[in-house]
């Protein structure tokens, strides 16, 4: 065995004595077990001390050391960061209005605090109080749409039970609900949270469903389930956002002065960039939603040109004008 194995296996064999030993082993009981000197023992203790939880006990006037959880314990408990995360994030559901969402989340994190005894409150409690201060979800702009908790639920349950969904359902051009019985092909979060729903019977692509336009939830009597070799990332791979249409092929192309910025931004999960000699970027990708498309394009106006399809270019120059019926026309000044 090398010097350095030896070291490890010595380093190892501590964390087993101090994890098994109930009253605790002295600086100098450790030294001995692992037939090193106190400085040695001493070293060792203070490595094992910031990966495990090391309790320290006084016993005339010399202190004794152990780990009293079981070592599986030390990777199972939450650190003070990752809880924080996940407050973050159920407060943030919360904020935006997508209470159902917040409401699994805030389970979750009560469940992950009660499993804390207390002295392990007692260690992240200063940590989390800090990040948890000072850490927050932004909330962006977009649709308020509350879904009712139990709608949620319902559809988790059918996915589970491999059943289909009934519901009654409105739209913005149909405010009258009408009934629906769907097999559950997935649950898209977002802004806005979609069910994604196949008729049954029916030879046709699934389609979404809002959350917040459901009512009347509950589980149908009809089995039906996704087909094992269903992907639901491909799927929405094929779309831009929620519109479906006909795929097209996007090329865009972004000059020199932008290509910095477009490396760090992704405009599709399955895109292909191409550098260009004049120090510029091709990007390309198939999708549909070209509306959707042609909306996000706005943020980059100036900055790249949308060399295909003519679709895309059609609906830009439509939603262009759209958006220009959004300001004033210039008034002649007043002599």
């Amino acid at each position: 065995m090398t010097e350095r194995m030896a070291k490890l296996d010595r380093l190892l064999a501590l964390v087993h004595a101090l994890s098994e030993t109930g009253e605790g082993l002295t600086l100098g009981e450790m030294a001995e077990r692992l037939g090193v000197n106190r400085r040695t023992a001493e070293r060792m203790r203070d490595v094992i001390a910031t990966h495990f939880d090391l309790e320290e006990i006084a016993d005339d006037r010399r202190k004794r050391f152990l780990i009293r959880d079981s070592l599986r314990r030390v990777y199972t408990r939450p650190t003070p960061a990752e809880v924080a995360a996940l407050q973050a994030e159920a407060e943030g559901q919360r904020a935006a209005g997508r209470t159902a969402r917040a409401d699994q989340l805030a389970s979750l994190l009560a469940k992950v605090k009660g499993a804390l005894d207390d002295r392990e409150r007692r260690r992240i409690d200063p940590d989390l109080d800090a990040l948890a201060r000072l850490q927050r979800t932004m909330v962006a702009a977009g649709p308020i749409a509350t879904v009712a908790p139990e709608t949620l639920t319902i559809v988790q349950r059918a996915i589970l039970a491999g059943c289909c969904i009934e519901f009654d359902y409105a739209t913005e051009d149909r405010p009258e609900p009408r009934w629906r019985r769907v097999i559950p092909y997935g649950l898209v979060h977002g802004p806005l949270t979609y069910l994604l729903g196949k008729m049954p019977g029916r030879d046709e692509e699934p389609v979404y469903f809002r959350l917040d336009r459901m009512s009347d939830t509950r589980l149908s009597e009809t089995l039906g389930c996704a087909p094992e070799d269903w992907d639901i990332d491909g799927w929405l791979a094929e779309s831009f956002a929620v519109w479906r249409d006909e795929k097209q092929d996007v090329v865009l192309r972004v000059p020199a002065s932008s290509a910095a910025r477009a490396r760090g931004w992704r405009f599709h999960r399955h895109q292909q960039v191409e550098p260009l000699d004049d120090g510029g970027m091709r990007i390309r990708f198939s999708s549909g939603g070209m509306r959707e498309l042609a909306e996000h394009l706005f943020s980059w106006g100036g900055e790249l040109v949308i060399e295909g399809p003519v679709l895309l270019c059609e609906t830009m120059r439509e939603r262009i004008a759209a958006a220009q019926a959004m300001v004033p026309s210039a008034r002649p000044e007043q002599a």
